[in-house]
C-alpha cells in the first residue's frame, strides 16, 4: 500500500510537473505575442503621430511660401509698404502672429513686423535653418528663447527671375502653435508626447511647463543617430526605467518622442505573468498531496489560466481577435463591446472578412492569404469594418502568424480606430488642395485635373480677371475685398455645370474648366454668364459695389500640353482686358463699406 501511495504520488508529481512546464511555456508564448503585436502597435501608432508632426510643420511653410509668391517686396530696408505686409501677414496669421521679417541671403535683417524681440543672427538657433535653405528645403530653426519666450523660426527664400534674393522668416511662440495644441489632444496619464528640435530642446509637449527644456541625454543621444523610427529601453535621471518611441528625420532635423516608464507600458500583462509563475510553483508542491488533489489543482488551473488570458485584453483598449485558418473569429477580446458594439461572444464563429467593408474585402482575402503562406510573419493594413450599428470606420490591422504557435494555433489581430486620424489626414489633403478664402479649388488642384483631363478629352478653359476689385479693395479695406471675393466665387458655381470645374488661381482670378466641350459657342455662351453674374451688383456691409470681369477662353485639344492651354487662356483674357470689352460701367458705391484688417489679393 505504502509502495502504491509513493507510486501515485510520484506519478501526481510527474504530471503536475509537466502541466506545469507546459503552463510556463503557454504563457510565456502569449507573453512574447502580446509583447510583439504591443510594440509594433505602438510604433506604429509613433510613426503615424510623428507623420503628421511633419506635415504640421510644413504646412506652416506653404505659408510663408504662398506670401512669398504672391506679394512683390521691394527688399530695400526699412521698406514701409514691405513693413506693413508684414504686420499684416502676422496680424491675420495664426501660426506666424509673432512677427514676420525678411533678411538678405547672408541673413541680415531688411525688414520686420516688429522692432523687438527677434533672435540675435549669432543665435546657434538659426543653423538646422540655414542648412535646411542651402539644400533647397523650406527651412525649420532650433528652439531660441528672447526674454523668456521660446521662438521658432521658418524660413523659406524669395525667388525673383528663378533666383533666390532674399529670405522670408516666420516666428512663432511655441506654447501658442498648432504643433502644441496637436500634442496637447494627445495628453494621457500613461505617457508623454513631446516634440523636440535637432538639439533635443522640446518644442510641443503635453505637459507645457517642459517647453524650451532638454530632454533626457538617452533620448537625445538617438535623435542624434537620425533614426527613421526607434524604440529606445532607457533609465532616467531618477533612475526610473523608461520606454520611448523616437520617430526622427521630421523637417529641420526634428523629432517625435512618445515616452512612458516601462512598468506603464508593461501593464498588467507581465504582473499577471509573474502571478501564473508562483501559482504554477504551488500547484507543484501541493501535487504530493496524491491523485485526487491532482484532478481538482488540475480542474483549477485550467480555469484560472482562461482567467488569466481574458484578464491580458479585458482593458486593452484595441480590439484583439484570434482567427482560424479561413478567417473565422476564435477568440474576440471584451474591448469588442466597446469598439464595435457586439456584445457577448456575438463575433465568435463568423467570418471577419463579412464585417470588412466590400471595397476594401478582396485586398484583405489577399494579404491573408499571404500571412497564412508565411510562418511567423506581421502584416499591418488599414480598412474599414462595419459596427453593430451598421457604420463603417476605419481601423489600423496588426496581424500575426502564430498558426504554429501551439497556445494559440491562429492569427493576432490587434485593432486599433483610426476613424479620427483619417478624418485629420483627409482634412490636411483638403485643405492642401482648396483656398482657404473661397473654399474653392486651388492653382494646384486645377492644374491637377487640367493635365488629367487633356490626356483623354478635350477642355474649354476660361481664365476670369475682375476688373475693379483693386480699387474697391483699396477705397474700402482688406475685409471687403475678402467678401467680394466670395461672394464672386458663389456667383460663379452658380454658373458652372456639373462637371465642370471651378477654382481661385490668384488674387482676384478664376479659372473654369469645362470638359468635353469642343466647340467655341459652349465656351462664349459660358463667358457670356459669368460676365453677366459678375456684373450685377455685390451688396458688401449693406453697400452696393459694381465690378465687372475679363474672361479668356482657349479650347484645347486631347494631348495638348496643359500648360500651353492654360497660358493661351491667360493671354486671351489680358487681350479682352486690354481692349476694355470686359469693362462696363461701375457706379460708386451707395453706401460706404467700413474697412477691414484681412488680406485681399488683387
Amino acid at each position: 500500500m505504502r509502495l502504491r501511495n509513493w507510486i501515485a504520488v510520484v506519478v501526481s508529481v510527474i504530471l503536475l510537473a509537466a502541466a506545469g512546464t507546459i503552463g510556463f511555456l503557454v504563457n510565456r508564448s502569449a507573453l512574447r505575442a502580446a509583447d510583439a503585436v504591443h510594440r509594433a502597435d505602438t510604433t506604429a501608432l509613433g510613426t503615424n503621430n510623428g507623420t503628421l508632426t511633419g506635415q504640421m510643420q510644413l504646412l506652416s511653410a506653404k505659408g510663408l511660401d504662398s506670401l512669398a509668391e504672391s506679394q512683390s517686396f521691394s527688399l530695400s530696408a526699412g521698406n514701409s509698404g514691405d513693413r506693413a505686409t508684414l504686420q499684416a501677414f502676422a496680424a491675420k496669421s495664426g501660426t506666424f502672429s509673432y512677427g514676420v521679417l525678411i533678411t538678405d541671403l547672408t541673413g541680415a535683417v531688411l525688414n520686420a513686423s516688429r522692432d523687438t524681440g527677434l533672435p540675435t543672427l549669432t543665435d546657434p538657433g538659426w543653423e538646422p535653418l540655414r542648412k535646411s535653405l542651402a539644400a533647397g528645403r523650406p527651412g525649420f530653426s532650433s528652439i531660441m528663447t528672447v526674454n523668456g519666450v521660446h521662438l521658432e523660426a521658418v524660413a523659406v527664400p524669395i525667388v525673383v527671375s528663378g533666383a533666390p534674393v532674399a529670405i522670408l522668416v516666420g516666428l512663432n511662440n511655441v506654447a501658442e502653435t498648432d504643433l502644441q495644441k496637436y500634442t496637447l489632444t494627445l495628453k494621457s496619464d500613461t505617457f508623454l508626447t513631446t516634440i523636440v528640435d535637432s538639439t533635443g530642446t522640446v518644442a510641443a509637449s503635453g505637459d507645457p511647463r517642459l517647453l524650451g527644456t532638454k530632454i533626457d541625454p538617452a533620448v537625445r543621444a538617438e535623435i542624434a543617430k537620425r533614426p527613421a523610427s526607434a524604440f529606445l529601453r532607457y533609465t532616467a535621471l531618477d533612475n526610473t526605467k523608461m520606454i520611448a518611441i523616437v520617430i526622427g528625420n521630421l523637417p529641420g532635423g526634428w523629432a517625435y518622442v512618445r515616452s512612458q516608464t516601462q512598468s506603464s507600458y508593461d501593464g498588467a500583462v507581465h504582473s499577471k505573468s509573474q502571478t501564473l509563475n508562483l501559482t504554477l510553483l504551488a500547484m507543484l508542491l501541493i501535487g504530493v498531496a496524491g491523485i485526487a488533489v491532482l484532478g481538482y489543482r488540475g480542474s483549477l488551473q485550467r480555469r484560472r489560466a482562461h482567467q488569466r488570458f481574458e484578464a491580458l485584453f479585458q482593458h486593452a483598449p484595441d480590439l484583439v481577435s484570434v482567427l482560424d485558418a479561413h478567417g473565422r473569429i476564435a477568440y474576440s477580446s471584451p474591448s469588442a463591446i466597446a469598439t464595435l458594439g457586439f456584445g457577448g461572444n456575438g463575433l465568435v464563429g463568423d467570418s471577419v472578412f463579412d464585417l470588412v467593408h466590400p471595397e476594401d474585402r478582396p485586398i484583405m482575402v489577399e494579404q491573408f492569404g499571404r500571412l497564412l503562406a508565411s510562418r511567423d510573419a506581421v502584416l499591418r493594413l488599414q480598412c474599414r469594418v462595419r459596427s453593430a450599428d451598421g457604420r463603417y470606420r476605419w481601423f489600423e490591422f496588426t496581424a500575426s502568424n502564430q498558426m504554429q504557435n501551439p497556445s494559440l494555433n491562429g492569427v493576432v489581430i490587434n485593432a486599433r480606430d483610426i476613424s479620427e486620424t483619417r478624418a485629420f489626414q483627409e482634412r490636411l489633403a483638403h485643405e492642401a488642395q482648396h483656398d482657404a478664402l473661397t473654399g474653392l479649388p486651388n492653382r494646384r488642384r486645377m492644374q491637377d485635373v487640367l493635365d488629367s483631363t487633356l490626356r483623354q478629352d478635350a477642355v474649354a478653359v476660361l481664365f476670369v480677371d475682375l476688373d475693379g476689385f483693386k480699387p474697391v479693395n483699396d477705397a474700402h479695406g482688406h475685409e471687403a475685398g475678402d467678401e467680394l471675393l466670395r461672394q464672386v466665387a458663389q456667383r460663379l458655381s452658380a454658373c458652372v455645370r456639373e462637371q465642370d470645374v471651378l477654382a481661385r488661381v490668384g488674387g482676384d482670378e478664376f479659372v473654369v474648366l469645362m470638359p468635353g466641350v469642343l466647340g467655341w459657342e459652349d465656351a462664349e455662351s459660358m463667358a457670356d454668364r459669368i460676365r453677366r453674374a459678375v456684373e450685377q451688383p455685390f451688396v458688401i456691409d449693406g453697400g452696393e459695389v459694381l465690378i465687372g470681369a475679363s474672361v479668356g477662353l482657349h479650347v484645347g485639344a486631347p494631348a495638348e500640353d496643359a500648360d500651353e492651354v492654360l497660358r493661351a487662356a491667360d493671354h486671351a483674357m489680358y487681350t479682352e482686358k486690354k481692349s476694355g470689352n470686359g469693362r462696363r460701367n461701375r457706379a460708386t458705391p451707395v453706401h460706404s463699406v467700413r474697412a477691414g484688417r484681412h488680406r485681399a489679393e488683387a
